[in-house]
């Protein structure tokens, strides 16, 4: 099997890329009848569609694992474990699914990748949902340590009351650029115009 555009891929660091590498690839083989479950970089699959946050084809590769191969790659089991607390929602469980498992090195980088990546979504989604929140909690969505935590989110510009470890959270200030157009102007007054007459 040719793994250079999975491989060149990773060496490039195009995660967002894997899934699909992965799914073409899956189909030429199968089409082919070549027999391929035995070597098939399924943990990089599996973190490829969970790099792009597409857990529902995460999850339908997993089903499709043959068990012999669940048993005998820890790694992959590791890896549909981060797809499963990203399933149910588990924001904590992702930072330890990720930690508790040596992850070998050719994945190592695909997970850190995601750990960052991911991190960066808990933080904004702690941004557009909070106006004060405890520095326990925050470390629990971004699978920090509390003081970590409050580091992480006071280099971002947030407050922290250090009497009651809560932090306020500074909202990003959203530029919305509207841009007219004026055949669209054109149209929508001869609407308007029709309504009236």
């Amino acid at each position: 099997m040719d793994f250079s555009a999975l491989n060149d891929a990773l060496a490039s660091k195009s995660y967002d890329q894997i899934a699909d590498i992965c799914d073409t690839l899956m189909l030429q083989v199968s089409s082919q009848g070549v027999v391929f479950q035995d070597e098939w970089p399924y943990a990089i699959h599996l973190l490829g569609h969970i790099y792009i946050s597409d857990i529902n084809s995460a999850r339908f590769l997993w089903k499709r694992i043959p068990l012999a191969v669940k048993e005998r790659q820890p790694e992959v089991v590791a890896a549909w474990n981060i797809g499963q607390k990203l399933w149910t929602r588990d924001y904590a469980g992702v930072h330890e699914a990720i930690r508790e498992f040596n992850w070998s090195p050719e994945v190592q980088g695909i997970v850190a990748s995601f750990s960052e990546l991911y991190t960066k979504k808990m933080f904004e989604l702690l941004v557009s949902a909070y106006s004060t929140i405890s520095t326990q909690d925050t470390a629990l969505f971004l699978g920090l340590n509390a003081d970590d935590a409050a580091n992480y989110t006071l280099q971002r510009g947030w407050t922290l009351d250090p009497s009651s470890q809560m932090l306020t959270v500074k909202k990003q200030a959203v530029a919305t650029e509207q841009k007219l157009d004026s055949s669209k102007l054109q149209r929508l007054t001869e609407y308007v115009f029709n309504l009236e007459h």
